[in-house]
């Protein structure tokens, strides 16, 4: 007998009912959290102890429904809320609002097209976004307080910290978050340089709640060209292995010397991480050359004649810490040496020369190398519970901001999207469902706050909103009530994408438990 699994099988309006029973409940658990009147949830995490949050992905996270076919829903709208998270760092709560309130409009119809509205939806979030683009306002220095206190959620002495966090670094620096073993908070500033390499295989993983290869002190390879065989950096993996060191390999690697490194630091043999090489191109070798001046360390080339049997501890380079993610590698070196501010200082000067502007750019990304500072936000707490809330906002303040001076602001408080639901024309039945729905943020930060009706003209008053901690009405962007365009639009993007899929689904096959 096989051991196969029995299903049970749900169709039509009985099995998007179960559906979106489960998505109402996550809703509602979820939308609670947002705007300045925004309660915290209490919740249980795996090992029992309790957590207060109002972060909404992690409200989100907890969640698991004892109905199969409501928690297959659930888990769809959390899809929304994650992938806004890694596009735009925040934003997760306005995401699952959106896609709800998209669904139960939609849900309302009777007798729906699915194909028709969908497609109505699709056209209309690209009105909507086309809208956000021509309201949007760039980031100047005084909206980066404004932007981070809204992010944590109104504390005004965080989103400061945050904001000076920023300012201190500019616009070729790094912002980060660590833990601190002090009850306050503080700002460190370090010195530092990105690269654009991200994790080579997730077995390099140290921080598993970031998802990051984290080493300190590391000792840093740098090999330009290909490595082939584990014999090739044998006398260099022996030495890390006998000094108890931490390695950093940048370098090409072939796939089986990749998945030997990875299984022996995986068992513990070793701490290693490898990144892979500068992409091919004319800057390739300019980049390992920035790196080499950055961290001490000298530069391998078997075409030049090295020999990679040959590779001697004095080598290799050193840094204070490497923290690689999916998408990029920053590492803390230490005080800036003489030889490289003479390589700033020429690179200032031949941006002032009359270049073409593919010649700036690269001038540029090469002084963003150069210069790069790393602000880190030391957060600190009085226990385990209060620090977990506060990192949670932080990092969600410092991913908003970083998202609003890359792509500008837009009135917060649920009015850009207010706004756009009366300014954007609508065609077709799936379009008045989207801009209907778009309302959805709004109404929900009035509820929270206890407020039922607002004299407020959304047509006449574009930009406008009620400030529900004053109870009047404001200029949103004056007053500092501000959300980043990038983190409205994503959110925007993935409800419509998460609420159009289920919309389109007619039957739901779930395991049955016994």
């Amino acid at each position: 007998m096989s051991d196969a699994i029995v299903k049970n099988l749900s169709f039509g309006k009985d099995a998007s009912d179960k559906v979106f029973a489960g998505i109402e409940k996550l809703s509602k658990a979820v939308s609670s959290t947002l705007g300045a009147s925004g309660k915290c949830v209490l919740l249980e995490d795996a090992s029992g102890r309790p957590v207060i949050t109002k972060d909404g992905v992690s409200v989100a996270d907890s969640i698991i429904l004892l109905d199969p076919v409501e928690n297959m829903g659930a888990t769809l709208l959390k899809e929304a809320a994650r992938k806004t998270v890694r596009e735009a760092g925040d934003g997760t709560t306005t995401a699952t609002v959106l896609a709800h309130s998209i669904l139960k409009n939609a849900y309302a119809i009777k007798n729906p097209n699915a194909r028709e509205i969908k497609e109505g939806i699709n056209t209309a979030i690209e009105k909507v976004i086309k809208y956000l683009d021509s309201v949007s306002i760039k980031v100047d220095d005084k909206m980066l307080d404004q932007i981070a206190t809204i992010s944590t959620n109104n504390d005004t002495e965080l989103g400061k910290l945050v904001g000076d966090a920023f300012r201190s670094v500019g616009n070729t620096g790094i912002v980060m978050m660590e833990t601190s073993v002090d009850a306050d908070c503080s700002l460190q500033i370090v010195e530092g340089v990105q690269c654009d390499m991200g994790l080579t295989n997730t077995h390099f993983i140290t921080n598993h709640k970031n998802k990051t290869a984290e080493l300190d002190n590391p000792l840093v390879l740098l090999v330009e060209s290909p490595v082939e065989s584990i014999r090739q950096i044998q006398s260099v993996l022996e030495h890390v292995i006998k000094n108890n060191k931490a390695l950093l390999i940048i370098a090409d690697l072939d796939q089986t010397v990749l998945s030997t490194l990875a299984m022996n630091k995986s068992k513990g043999n070793i701490k290693v991480n490898v990144i892979n090489a500068p992409t091919y191109g004319i800057n390739r070798k300019e980049i390992f050359d920035d790196l080499a001046l950055l961290t001490g360390a000298t530069l391998i080339n078997e075409d030049l004649g090295d020999d990679l049997d040959l590779i001697q501890p004095e080598l290799l380079g050193t840094c204070i810490k490497s923290i690689t993610n999916h998408e990029e590698t920053i590492l803390h070196v230490g005080e800036t040496k003489d030889e490289v501010l003479e390589i700033i200082d020429e690179v200032k000067k031949s941006l002032t020369e009359n270049l073409q502007s593919h010649q700036v750019i690269k001038l540029e990304k090469r002084l963003a190398r150069l210069t790069a500072k790393i602000a880190i936000v030391k957060v600190g707490a009085n226990s385990e519970i209060e620090l977990k809330e506060k990192a949670d906002r932080i990092e969600d303040a410092i991913c908003a901001t970083k998202a609003a001076i890359k792509e500008g602001i837009v009135p917060g408080g649920g009015i850009a999207l207010l706004n756009a639901s009366y300014n954007v024309d609508s065609n077709s039945l799936g379009e008045e469902i989207l801009l209907d729905s778009i309302r959805a943020p709004f109404n929900t930060i009035l509820e929270n706050a206890g407020i039922d009706v607002v004299s407020l003209d959304p047509v006449s008053k574009t930009g406008y909103g009620l400030n529900v901690i004053t109870n009047k009405t404001v200029n949103m962007i004056e007053a500092g009530i501000i959300d980043p365009l990038l983190v409205t639009k994503s959110a925007l993007r993935n409800a419509g994408s998460v609420a159009t899929t289920i919309l389109s689904t007619d039957c739901v096959i779930n395991n049955m438990r016994m």
